[in-house]
């Protein structure tokens, strides 16, 4: 389970390890079965930062694993926390130097995290700060679920819900990705329900009709920020290789094998795609859908032109989504004193850090 990485040997994430593969690299250790279900407990149930604290483990086990895998653990570089609602924005620090974004919200229904998926990202969407510098890497299984577990941690709250939706495009990473929510829901360890895990993507056909199929009732929420071609070609570059008339029918399929109602994402951008006219266009994209309509007034970013629209504009455009009996409400802006928009954090680490 090492990995030639360049000249130098990896050694396999641990967390990232399903059940049944822990139990294939347990056997191969010479532990009895009953070894499997401690340490998974002790990866995603306790959530372990070193495997010292496998306390009911021999210490030549102990020692044996930590020979054998890495166990990852993000260490908080920055903490921004917001004086309006308490929202935490962390910025955690990777093994290998890079650094992502992950945010803790805390609503009447629950705690929710927001985390990232790659490092970086190569969407390019015009009012996005996580694309400015590029894709730099995927981020494990491991990655994902330790940022998840440390804000847990950190906060010494329970998590109910996980987004999706930092840095990265989730279905640009999609092995990992699916792996990541599998571990997730696991019962026996962090037992969150797929139901509550929500999935934000650009919009890649292909990989949406993949999810459809995996058993996995996650809410799918599409990146649509226009309600045409031209206009989501200027906001978004990955919408010049598909579509509109190829993502639609790809989020019908999801929702026809699942169940699950797709949310639309529109960023409401002043001037750009908040006129009566667009949200006009947008209800009848969307007529007859199963669907909901999250408008979210856009984070303005330091090196992009755009500014978010008034809050007027916000109010007619949602009005008139609704006088057609399409669903939508406006996001509720948290974190609105810590630079919310992702990437930003991120970006400015790097600046001073250059």
């Amino acid at each position: 389970m090492e990995e030639m990485c360049g000249r130098e040997v990896r050694k396999a994430d641990i967390r990232s390890l399903s059940f049944e593969e822990l139990s294939e690299e347990l056997a191969l250790m010479g532990e009895k079965p009953f070894r499997v279900g401690q340490v998974f407990s002790w990866l995603h149930e306790k959530q372990a930062a070193d495997f010292s604290e496998m306390t009911d483990l021999s210490k030549s086990l102990r020692e044996a694993l930590a020979r054998r895998f890495e166990l990852t653990v993000l260490k908080p570089v920055d903490v921004l926390v917001s004086e309006l609602d308490g929202t935490r924005k962390y910025l955690f620090g990777l093994p290998d130097g890079n650094v992502i974004e992950s945010v803790w919200m805390e609503y009447h229904h629950g705690n929710s995290v927001c985390i990232s998926t790659q490092v970086g990202c190569r969407m390019g969407c015009r009012f996005c700060a996580s694309t400015l510098g590029g894709l730099v890497r995927n981020l494990s299984p491991g990655e994902m679920l330790e940022q998840v577990y440390r804000m847990g941690r950190l906060t010494g709250k329970r998590v109910s819900n996980v987004v999706l939706m930092g840095s990265g495009e989730p279905l640009d990473n999609y092995e990992n990705v699916v792996r990541f929510i599998r571990l997730a829901a696991d019962v026996r360890g962090l037992n969150l329900s797929a139901r509550n895990i929500t999935l934000s993507t650009c919009g890649l056909p292909e990989e949406i009709r993949r999810l459809a199929g995996e058993g996995l009732p996650v809410t799918l929420a599409l990146s649509l920020h226009a309600p045409n071609d031209e206009k989501r070609r200027e906001l978004m570059p990955v919408a010049r290789r598909y579509s509109l008339r190829e993502v639609l029918p790809a989020c019908d399929f999801y929702f026809e094998r699942t169940g699950r109602r797709v949310s639309f994402e529109y960023s409401l951008v002043g001037g750009v795609n908040d006129a009566r006219e667009e949200a006009e266009e947008l209800a009848a994209l969307l007529s007859g859908r199963n669907c909901h309509v999250n408008l979210i007034p856009v984070n303005p970013v330091k090196e992009r032109k755009y500014v978010r629209s008034g809050r007027r504009a916000i109010l007619d455009f949602k009005n008139v989504l609704e006088k057609n009996e399409i669903n939508a409400t406006i996001r509720r802006e948290m974190g609105r004193d810590i630079d919310g928009a992702c990437g930003q954090l991120r970006r400015s680490y790097q600046k001073a850090h250059s």
